[in-house]
């Protein structure tokens, strides 16, 4: 299958088999459209997202493998950081979320998770859950109280339920 792929995709760009690789896919041939860069960890749109809260919504998501998937950042970058409030798809709903964890590289000194993990919030910043299982950076402290300070929502009870920090 891969063999009949590779030369489908040498017919159409004109390029010999055996000078086709990972750096002439991408800068020689524009006519195919073959990407084979890694995805990339960042939190933007569509993006995998892991509940970390014990509210029942996640908890059913994460059994049946359907994880919540990103639809917006409310941000200026588009671009998901530690503490920034999303708007995610879980189980045909539209939820709102805070992320505590990313895969992403980090600042100096914030730690980096194996998971991009997220705490599910109501309109009001407040939990859904009761209980959050994943140690959650002590950087978000400081970020969250900053938030509450200049939005509305009040996110600190989404400190008080977490029951380790890094």
């Amino acid at each position: 299958m891969a063999q009949v792929l590779l030369r489908n995709i040498t017919r159409a760009c004109q390029v010999p088999l055996p000078l086709l690789t990972n750096s002439t896919v991408g800068s020689n041939c524009h006519r195919c459209q073959l990407h084979t860069t890694p995805a990339c960890c960042e939190i933007r749109k569509l993006a995998r997202l892991r509940v970390v809260d014990n509210s029942d919504l996640g908890k059913r998501a994460m059994a049946e493998g359907r994880p919540p998937r990103c639809i917006h950042v409310y941000n200026k970058r588009g671009v998901g950081l530690i503490g920034d409030k999303v708007l995610v798809a879980i189980k045909g709903q539209m939820k709102k979320g805070i992320l505590v964890g990313l895969k992403q590289k980090q600042r100096l000194k914030q730690p980096q998770f194996d998971s991009n993990n997220l705490v599910l919030i109501d309109d009001n910043g407040s939990p859904l859950g009761t209980r959050i299982h994943v140690p959650i950076p002590t950087v978000l402290r400081t970020i969250l109280k900053e938030k509450t300070l200049s939005k509305g929502a009040d996110y600190t009870k989404v400190l008080a339920i977490a029951s380790r920090y890094v």
